[in-house]
């Protein structure tokens, strides 16, 4: 599920029992999950918060948006990877040529 409101576009990522709700504002590449900022929530993982980032890299679109989390079930590396495909998912709403590149 993936819409695009007014000031945000919004997608579901799922992995294993992990489920994120993921929200995606123009902004700067700060990154919120569950109220944390992401190097909290992860505890500093760098594996994992190089996960989340893949699909900003990949479309060398770093830094240009900010992203809201809401993420339950599963560990941490499922709910990454749950965030990955929603931030994946909200992309493709914006622009349905990525697609091929996620």
């Amino acid at each position: 599920m993936a819409t695009k409101a007014a000031e945000y576009t919004y997608a579901l990522g799922r992995r294993k029992s992990a489920t994120a709700r993921v929200r995606l504002y123009k902004g700067k590449g700060n990154v919120t999950i569950n109220g944390k900022t992401a190097s909290e929530y992860f505890d500093g993982s760098p594996q994992l918060l190089r996960e989340i980032n893949k699909p900003f890299v990949l479309l060398e679109k770093e830094n240009q948006y900010d992203i809201t989390v809401v993420v339950e079930g599963g560990g941490t590396r499922g709910q990454a990877d749950a965030i990955r495909l929603g931030i994946s998912k909200s992309l493709v709403v914006l622009n349905e040529d990525y697609k091929s590149t996620l």
